[in-house]
């Protein structure tokens, strides 16, 4: 192996070359108390950064088993590494140098959430750190001296600060740690108490915008305080007791006027599938891992998916066991959707009536009488809800601000009144009684079959032009699959680039696995089973630095939006 002072001197006989020559400084270097490996050199100044790691030694990081004795302690414990990296990096890079991505020194920053990352590990085998380097030069002359700034300066001195355990503040990385290994004994423990979401006692649920995803300040916002109905108790590793409201299993809705917090009390229970930073708010608010929201999505491609449970009866016979659409409405996307989340295992489905289609949700006795069932191809989503939940074990979370007709198919009702959540089954049980619908149940006798469905392998291809592989992401909601572009803004609880970058290298790895025998479901198993045993290297075959963990719904969602999916039905 090389030696610093090696490297130093490549980068100088190099200094003012022209910009391919960077390629003779690959390779691993010896410093004093780690190593740092360039992976791979940048073809041009304005190409994609130059990948490079360090790897520290087990002596010399000397971080407590504390630290990684558990997977949500270790997972927690690299998320803190990559924070530190990213916050040194910023402070001491000087950046922009010459040309292009000159100057850069950037790791995967991270958000609210605490997700697996590939940017850093760490174990009783050391640490290592995956970042980025922008190369700079002059034009396209290498600036050698400047090389070394960053190479020889720089990222020793940001290493300093994130990769030894000396240097962090050990009172914060085992908040960090702790925080993260209360939120998955919660969400582990839900099932057994006949949960599939628990919100604590003093969370702060609103965030600073839409677009702000850190909790609103202490002064506007009001803490979360569980009414004594609903309230439950946990007994946690590092914090001790805590209360909170247990959302129980079956259909629980909840109501309440505009502006009042319901879609914000959703909005927090469909980011607890997560982990969340400490000081975040919703540290203590988790769900059922396998949480699903539900949307209408004009306009997206439905491939062969049985929507019969919700819609049949297609003017000029179209077929709804198999049902295709290049440009799907609002309803058959939502039942498709719907249908899509079962196939793979979602277990409580989450529903806000802003983003639903109105004539999939309800149809009112009014509107029975004037169009009779045998006109109305669609039942809607208030015939099945019971059925979803009592044949398949499925819950419902649905918030509602416009049909009390709900009531009636209700096990908990929750009225958010101005930012407080109360209890109001028993009075919307006396409302419903006093004030009948009169609507008839259009539900029929069962919810009728998830249909398995197998994806054809060439039907999933990567290639662009002479390339093999062509994926890029672009932000949390779009991603380029060879030539086409894969529409995911409807896939709510993808929350991260990183994560949308690793589900398209997971689209990859299926159709490499797909056989057209094997159902959908089992291939995204087996893609949760190589990240559970292998992480998300397992996946791609060669490290990378900017992925983070995802959920099968997610890849799920996402093959089923891209438009060129063919798939054959397992009847």
């Amino acid at each position: 192996m090389k030696s610093a002072d090696e490297l130093r001197s490549l980068l100088h006989s190099v200094d003012g070359k022209g910009y391919k020559a960077y390629k003779d400084i690959r390779g691993c270097y010896r410093f004093d108390s780690f190593t740092l490996c360039i992976d791979h050199v940048q073809g041009d100044p304005f190409a994609s950064p130059s990948r490079l790691h360090v790897e520290v030694a087990p002596e010399a990081a000397a971080f407590p088993e504390w630290t990684y004795k558990s997977r949500s302690r270790e997972i927690a414990a690299r998320d803190y590494l990559t924070r530190r990296f990213d916050a040194a990096a910023r402070r001491i890079a000087a950046g922009n140098r010459g040309t292009g991505k000159g100057g850069l020194i950037e790791i995967d920053r991270p958000g609210q959430e605490v997700l697996e990352r590939t940017s850093a590990f760490l174990s009783s085998r050391g640490v290592e750190i995956r970042f980025f380097c922008g190369l700079p030069a002059f034009g396209r002359r290498i600036a050698g001296r400047h090389a070394v700034e960053m190479l020889l300066e720089e990222v020793p001195a940001i290493v300093a600060e994130a990769g030894f355990f000396s240097a962090l503040d050990r009172d914060a990385l085992r908040e960090h740690v702790e925080t993260a290994e209360d939120a998955d004994t919660l969400r582990s423990s839900l099932e057994q108490r006949g949960l599939v979401a628990f919100v604590a006692d003093g969370s702060v649920l609103p965030r600073r915008s839409g677009i702000d995803q850190r909790p609103m300040k202490a002064d506007a916002a009001v803490p979360f305080e569980s009414p004594q109905s609903l309230r439950v108790e946990f007994e946690l590793p590092n914090r001790g007791r805590v209360s909170g409201l247990g959302v129980r299993s079956g259909v629980t809705l909840i109501v309440g006027g505009g502006y009042h917090g319901k879609s914000t009390l959703l909005a927090a229970i469909e980011r607890g599938v997560y982990n969340h930073i400490p000081k975040d708010g919703r540290e203590l608010v988790v769900s059922d891992p396998s949480t699903f929201t539900i949307r209408a999505e004009d306009g997206r491609r439905i491939e062969k998916t049985s929507i019969t449970p919700f819609i049949s009866g297609l003017p000029g016979g179209r077929d709804t066991d198999t049902f295709e659409s290049e440009d799907a409405s609002g309803s058959t996307s939502q039942a498709a959707n719907i249908i899509e989340a079962l196939e793979v295992g979602a277990k409580t489905l989450l529903i806000d009536e802003d983003t639903s289609a109105t004539n999939f949700m309800i149809r009112d006795h009014r509107m029975q009488e004037l169009i009779h069932d045998t006109d109305e191809p669609i039942t809607p989503f208030i015939d099945k809800v019971r059925q979803i939940h009592e044949e398949l074990g499925v819950s419902t979370i649905l918030v509602l601000g416009g049909s009390g007709d709900y009531f009636d198919v209700a096990d908990c009702v929750i009225a958010m009144r101005e930012y407080r959540p109360e209890e109001v089954t028993d009075e919307a049980r006396r409302v419903a009684s006093k004030l009948q619908t009169e609507r008839l149940t259009e539900g029929g006798d069962a919810f009728g079959s998830i249909v398995p469905r197998s994806p054809a392998p060439e039907s999933i291809d990567p290639r662009k032009g002479k390339r093999d592989v062509k994926l890029k992401a672009q932000g949390v909601n779009s991603l380029g699959f060879g030539a086409h572009m894969v529409d995911l803004s409807a896939v709510s609880q993808l929350v991260d680039p990183s994560q949308t970058r690793a589900v398209a290298h997971a689209m990859v790895y299926v159709g490499r696995a797909a056989d057209g025998r094997r159902s959908l479901s089992e291939l995204v198993a087996e893609v949760e089973t190589v990240m559970e045993e292998n992480g998300l290297d397992g996946l791609t075959g060669t490290p990378h630095a900017d992925l983070a963990a995802f959920r099968g719904l997610e890849l799920a969602a996402a093959l089923n939006r891209l438009r060129t999916l063919r798939v054959k039905q397992r009847k």
